[in-house]
C-alpha cells in the first residue's frame, strides 16, 4: 500500500508525483523521465565538464 509523503505527494496541480523512495522500492526505471528518478534517466550528466569550442 502506497503511503502519502513517503512514496508520492500531491503537487500544486493536483498531481501525484512518486518519490525516490517509492522509485527504490519499485526496482526499476520505467524510462518516463520522472521528477524524482533515482537513475537520472533522460536528464543530462552533471559530471563538471565543458565542451571545448
Amino acid at each position: 500500500m502506497l503511503q502519502e509523503n513517503i512514496d508520492y505527494y500531491i503537487n500544486e496541480d493536483g498531481n501525484f508525483v512518486f518519490t525516490k523512495e517509492y522509485h527504490l522500492k519499485r526496482g526499476y526505471c520505467c524510462k518516463n523521465k520522472c521528477l524524482h528518478c533515482p537513475w537520472n534517466y533522460g536528464r543530462e550528466k552533471q559530471d563538471g565538464q565543458t565542451k571545448n569550442k
